[in-house]
């Protein structure tokens, strides 16, 4: 996703983008008298062109912290040269000296950027959070200040309401009509006074983001969970064990273990350890991130930031910040995105009803005397999991080995896609855990790009798991391979042991490659339009597609291979993991509804002022929450909402994106099954190559031959849907 004149400060760390060298070359650069001199470029490797094998590579060997400032600092004044010169041209706007000259400026600025926020993500220690908190605000100054540049505008308007428009190629129209609309929703036509408060409203925004964020990764590096004796270990298995130790040995304290507070530790310790009050232990410091009643509490920043954004909705003629999100999302109004959430509630609540009454009755039948609690539902959902399909996850781990299923998705790229994946050591990285692949199209033997991959936790990284543009993909004045990466935060194992990780984690790494392989399937002009850089809606359509291709036998068979014996998953254990397809659905669909929910009421609340604690409380109490479930993200930690712009009033993207996955999937069953060439192809042409050069409706009809209904997704769910018999998991 390239952030060329219309990203805010904080955007979401999805597929910020930089661009290649190799087509800088081929042109002649053009004298900028704000450019910087040529010692400072000589001297600041962050300003340097991407050199190197494979039309170059960012720098990252060469990179130093207080390298950043200055190189913002000179980009900044180079790209306002560039701006200025496409502003005051002479010459009539038109498509080329205007919309495609853009897609040609801020390159120096953009890979500063692009670095800039890959070590936000991955290598944010004290100095750098320093430099954030300062360096963030300027950011965002910045983008306004290109927004409201009146001559720029002024051309891109001339060209947008052009009759001329019309007879330009269909990717160019879309490109002036991204520009345009981007513009005026940046408020490029307020007046003065209007255009001064908003970029107020984005500074400040920008600083509450970065402390948000770096609050929350205080408290996911602070609240760790000691474990002492060997009975504190009881019910965890092998893996989890060894995972713990690591990380207890990478804080000096070799001997005892450690569960940090991250996702990937936090779930499987719920899922096993028969300790009930360490459960409930790492169950709070989890969802209590940011909500300590501490210095480093985020409550006061959420309620400024809804205020803020109320207020920014305002300005720019919109009710709500919600409405002003989705206009140009596949949803396109926030009463479309509800009616899909609520639509999904009601059943997948009744499912969460069936599913603790059967952890209950386990309960009581082994005499636990308890009443199901938040702390409980892993590890009881798994014992009725054993119970029901006499399926024990401790069965299945052994055989996912992240190596291996690495494997698997480079098999799964390679037919559906055609593409290759070879590792290289070439390449610079910022971290030595940090590996890297070429990906060339294997008929042809055609460089496609590289693919990063970012896979173990460690600190000053955030949580979650993400994927990244480097550089996009383009060919408007040469052809620019892309740049991709993934990055998870697995528990690193002792050297020379695999890493075993869950059927979740398993989907999700599968989930953040299906990002990746839109980003490298894209075969477009403009690097605006390109690869990921689509609807929010509609972005976690190709990557949550990809997760079913890890259940297919031929994953299971060829990359499933239990880390010892190295034999594949036995049919026996298959046949029972495709039975439990649908097992705990209701937990799953209703911890992501709530934060959903909270998400998009949260910015339909106009400007009311908002206590975040009680507005959480009080909207599950409202919606029937289940007592037993929290929210998947709690408003104080809900990095996707209070740490950007991404995805606030846009976390309903997921469910939206998942009625297209689901309808999209059985278009290979339809066909002759997941590996179907046809249907393949048609799913390249139409959704992971053409980027946003295409109205996301539009391009899924032409996969598809009609639009997704709801149907296929609540059969994907194993939910009633409309006319179909409840049917329990």
């Amino acid at each position: 996703m390239r952030k060329l004149l219309f990203a805010s400060a904080g955007a979401a760390v999805l597929a910020s983008t930089a661009c290649a060298t190799t087509a800088q070359e081929a042109r002649e650069p053009v004298p900028s008298p704000t450019a910087p001199t040529p010692k400072i470029q000589a001297e600041n490797p962050l300003l340097a062109d991407w050199s190197g094998p494979y039309g170059g590579v960012p720098p990252f060997d060469k990179v130093q912290v207080e390298d950043f400032k200055p190189a913002i600092e000179a980009a900044m004044e180079q790209a306002r040269g560039e701006i200025a010169r496409i502003a005051s041209d002479p010459a009539a706007p038109n498509f080329e000296n205007t919309i495609a000259a853009l897609e040609d400026t801020r390159r120096t600025y953009d890979n500063v950027e692009t670095i800039y926020r890959i070590w936000s993500a991955t290598m944010s220690g004290p100095q750098f959070q320093a430099l954030q908190r300062e360096v963030a605000p300027r950011l965002a100054a910045f983008e306004d200040e290109i927004h409201q540049n009146e001559p720029l505008f002024r051309r891109i308007e001339a060209v947008y309401t052009s009759p001329d428009k019309a007879k330009l190629p269909p990717e160019q129209q879309r490109l002036t009509w991204k520009r345009y609309t981007d513009f005026v929703r940046a408020g490029a036509k307020l007046d003065a006074a209007a255009k001064k408060r908003l970029a107020e409203i984005n500074q400040r925004l920008a600083a509450l983001y970065t402390t948000f964020s770096q609050n929350i990764l205080a408290d996911e590096e602070q609240y760790v969970v000691l474990l002492e004796a060997e009975a504190d270990l009881a019910g965890l298995p092998e893996s989890v064990r060894a995972g713990a130790a690591t990380a207890a040995e990478a804080r000096g304290l070799k001997g005892k273990w450690a569960i940090t507070n991250t996702r990937s530790s936090m779930e499987p310790f719920l899922t096993y350890s028969a300790r009930r009050e360490l459960r409930e232990k790492v169950w709070r410091h989890y969802i209590n991130r940011g909500d300590n009643g501490d210095a480093r509490d985020n409550n006061q920043i959420i309620s400024e930031v809804l205020k803020l954004r109320a207020e920014r909705a305002r300005l720019l003629g919109y009710a709500t910040h919600a409405h002003w999100r989705l206009e140009n999302a596949m949803a396109k109004a926030p009463e479309r995105a509800m009616a899909l959430l609520e639509a999904v509630w009601a059943p997948a609540v009744a499912r969460v009803r069936e599913e603790v009454a059967d952890m209950q009755a386990i309960s009581d039948k082994e005499g636990a005397k308890l009443k199901i609690a938040p702390w409980d539902y892993r590890y009881y959902a798994e014992k009725v999991r054993k119970a029901k399909y006499d399926l024990d996850q401790n069965e299945v781990k052994p055989y996912l080995q992240l190596e291996k299923l690495r494997e698997g998705m480079f098999w799964v790229a390679g037919e559906l896609f055609g593409f290759s994946f070879t590792p290289v050591d070439n390449v610079p990285v910022y971290h030595p855990d940090v590996r890297v692949w070429e990906v060339k199209d294997k008929a042809s033997g055609r460089h496609v790009g590289l693919w990063y991959f970012d896979p173990y936790a460690r600190p000053g990284k955030r949580s979650g798991a993400w994927m990244n543009a480097y550089r996009s993909q383009e060919r408007f004045k040469g052809e620019v391979t892309t740049l991709v990466s993934n990055n998870s935060n697995f528990v690193k194992g002792q050297p020379g042991e695999p890493v075993l990780i869950s059927w979740e984690d398993a989907k999700t790494l599968f989930h953040e490659f299906g990002h990746a392989l839109h980003g490298l399937n894209s075969q477009v002009s403009y690097p605006t339009l390109s690869g990921t850089a689509v609807a929010r809606d509609y972005v976690e359509f190709p990557s949550q597609l990809l997760e079913h291709w890890l259940s297919t036998p031929e994953i299971l068979n060829q990359y499933a291979l239990h880390y010892q014996t190295g034999k594949p998953i036995p049919q026996a254990l298959l046949a029972k993991i495709q039975k439990a397809a649908t097992f705990n659905q209701g937990f799953d669909t209703v911890e992501y509804l709530a934060s959903a929910l909270v998400d998009m009421k949260l910015h339909l609340a106009g400007d009311r002022e908002i206590d975040p604690d009680a507005f959480e409380r009080d909207t599950l109490k409202a919606l029937g929450m289940p007592e037993e479930i929290v929210m998947r993200h709690r408003t104080p930690q809900f990095s996707h909402v209070f740490a950007s712009d991404g995805y606030a009033a846009g976390y309903y993207s997921y469910l939206w994106a998942d009625t297209l996955t689901a309808d999209a999937y059985e278009a290979f069953t339809e066909g002759k099954g997941p590996y179907d060439r046809a249907v393949a192809e048609r799913l390249r042409k139409h959704v992971f190559s053409v980027g946003n050069t295409v109205d996301p409706a539009e391009a899924y009809r032409a996969f598809r031959g009609k639009d997704a209904g709801i149907d296929a997704l609540m059969r994907k769910r194993g939910f009633p849907g409309p006319g179909t018999p409840a049917r329990k998991p």
